[in-house]
Parts: structure tokens; C-alpha cells; sequence
């Protein structure tokens, strides 16, 4: 962490009245805390944010803490946070994580799966690594072991994004269903998303349209590649689950409206700030579901016996104002499955 981001991070718990005590864990794992309760556990993280301040006001970070205060434990109190941020950098997710593994945190939070994860992986294989948004197959990977018995130093949530690019499809296709040209957004640098693709083009074929992938790798690639999707005038839009996608969910809504591009998106937050329309599991819900883990964790259990959980609740977001805007006539049918319709 820079001497800016020290500052700021400072600032902001003097402000909260937060005490930061450093630990000397020297493995990294929470041995030493289970037999020494009074001794604040560190979990650190890195994030696609610009700073700690930024970090925080996330809705994730806040549900977290809440399900942290759920499970009876405070920040403060219990344990303190060191949170780092890559300002949109995928480059910086390798620097900063391997800073939090060399300051003996005693459990890395990484948001999501993808690069993130496996540069915490190489980073460390004792530090046990929560995941509260995985949106791949960990165990097709070869990462885990099982669902229910991860093994090593990692468990966390698993939105079973494979299957939800179909579904995604499917649901996309009945707000538009005059489309045959899909573009298909996606972040290369973040994951491969194999298993995707796999299942989104087998889904492609069977309803007859097709897919025109489309590249960003951090948040400066947004404006010029929407410009070159709509050079190339599909008739609608997926976009695939990743970190920057949540991080930039205004502006990525901004430019598909600006665009014209009817568009599904894989969180709420995207049709909240003007998208037409989302289909996922509730994120920040999630974040407080994997607290229940990380509270496991901190009082001695082991990450690798914790089974990676899946959520319950999925949501279909649609914005109607914006298919106004779109000239989209979304189906009555439609509206009435919605769990939320934005005005």
C-alpha cells in the first residue's frame, strides 16, 4: 500500500474509531488464534477498487460486516480488515496480494474466482482464502476436490455461473425475441470462462442465433469496444460475470443504452443503474452468506472442510423505463416472472 492509500486508510479508522493491531502469525494459519482469542485476527483482501475508502462503501463490503455482526463478531472487536486496491489494475492483483501474504494476514478474502483466485493461490497455500462470488467450476479445474469437501486452503460460494449463461440467454431472448446476432462481452484477463462458453454456444444452436464475442480488460476498454460492438449493429447483448462488471456497473449500463443494445447483464446492479435487464443470484447476499464461513474460520476450523455453498435465490431484474428507451416490448409473461422491475 502506497503512502496515499496508508492515509487514507488511516483517516478512515481513526474516523470509525477502529484500533488496527498487527499479528505475528508466521504460518498464516488461525492456529494461533483459536489458542490466543484476545489477538485480533487480520483478514486482508484485494479488490478491483481504487482504495479502501471506495472499497467500503460497496454494498458487498457492508453485507459482509453484517453478516460478520451476525455471526457475533465486529470489526474492532474481533478482527480488522486490510483491504487493498487495484483502481481497475489487473496488473496490481499479483504486488498487493502477495504484500497481504507477506504481512501474515490470517485469511484472504478474494471477491471473486478467476485471476484473482489464482493469484492468491500462488501467493499462499496455508492462509486459508475465502471466495464470496465464484462464478467458476472449481472443481472441473481440478482447485477443489469437491463441492462438500474442498480440501486445502480454499472454500468459499459458487454462483454456478455455466448454467446461467444459458438461462441468461434464454430469458434474453424472450425480451427480444426478434434477435439473431448476440454479442457476448467478456473479460479474457479475468477468467477463460470455459465452461460458458461451452454451455452458451451448445444453447446458441439449439435456439438458432448467434454469438459475436467481444474483449475488455479493465474499465479504460469499456467506451472503445461498445463503440466497435455497435460498428458491428448485433441485435442484442450478453455480458459474462466478472469483478469489473460489478465495479463498473453504471458506466457499462451507460454505454449500453447510449448504444441502443438491449443488453442482460448477470447482476441487478446493472439494470438499477439503467440496464435492461439481469438474471444472477443476489451478490451482496452472498457476501453475507460467506461470512458465516469466514467466522468458522477465525475460530479454528479449517477452510478446505468448509463445503463451498451455493445460493437459493436467484433474480430477474428488468428495467422498464429502459426498454422504453429501447424500443423493447418486454412480454407481459416476462414482467409477471420478475422478481423486480425497475420504473
Amino acid at each position: 500500500m502506497d503512502g496515499i492509500e496508508r492515509g487514507i486508510g488511516a483517516r478512515l479508522r481513526r474516523a470509525l474509531g477502529l484500533t488496527v493491531v498487527m499479528t505475528s502469525v508466521a504460518t498464516g494459519t488461525v492456529d494461533a488464534l483459536a489458542q490466543n482469542p484476545a489477538r485480533l485476527a487480520r483478514i486482508g483482501s484485494v479488490s478491483a477498487g481504487s482504495d479502501e475508502l471506495q472499497m467500503r462503501a460497496y454494498s458487498t463490503w457492508r453485507s459482509l460486516l453484517a453478516g460478520m455482526a451476525d455471526q457475533g463478531l465486529v470489526e474492532g472487536r474481533d478482527f480488522t480488515l486490510d483491504l487493498r486496491g487495484t483502481a481497475g489494475r489487473p496488473e496490481l492483483f499479483e504486488p498487493l496480494t502477495r504484500e497481504l501474504v507477506k504481512s501474515s494476514v490470517n485469511l484472504l478474502l478474494v471477491p471473486v474466482c478467476g485471476a484473482p483466485l489464482d493469484v492468491a493461490r500462488r501467493a499462499t497455500q496455508t492462509i486459508p482464502i475465502v471466495v464470496p462470488t465464484c462464478n467458476e467450476d472449481l472443481v472441473e479445474l481440478g482447485i477443489v476436490k469437491s463441492l462438500n469437501h474442498p480440501g486445502g486452503n480454499i472454500t468459499g460460494m459458487s454462483k454456478l455461473t455455466p448454467m446461467l449463461a444459458t438461462k441468461r440467454l434464454e430469458l434474453l431472448l424472450q425480451a427480444v425475441p426478434e434477435a439473431k446476432r448476440i454479442a457476448v462481452l467478456w473479460n479474457p484477463a479475468y477468467s477463460e470462462f470455459k465452461a460458458e462458453w461451452r454451455e452458451l454456444r451448445a444453447a446458441a444452436r439449439v435456439l438458432g442465433v448467434s454469438l459475436a464475442p467481444f474483449e475488455f480488460r479493465s474499465g479504460d476498454d469499456l467506451k472503445p469496444v461498445f463503440d466497435s460492438i455497435a460498428g458491428e449493429r448485433p441485435d442484442a447483448l450478453l455480458m459474462f460475470s466478472d469483478q469489473l462488471a460489478y465495479i463498473f456497473a453504471a458506466r457499462i449500463a451507460k454505454l449500453a443504452q447510449e448504444r441502443r443494445l438491449p443488453a442482460m447483464f448477470a447482476f441487478r446492479e446493472l439494470p438499477d443503474a439503467g440496464g435492461l435487464m439481469s438474471y444472477g443470484p443476489n451478490i451482496p447476499g452472498m457476501w453475507r452468506q460467506s461470512a458465516k464461513q469466514v467466522a468458522r474460520i477465525l475460530r479454528g476450523e479449517k477452510a478446505g472442510d468448509l463445503p463451498i455453498e451455493q445460493p437459493t435465490v436467484f433474480e430477474l431484474v428488468l428495467n422498464r423505463k429502459a426498454a422504453r428507451e429501447l424500443g423493447v416490448n418486454i412480454p407481459q409473461t416476462l414482467l409477471w416472472r420478475a422478481d423486480a422491475v425497475v420504473e
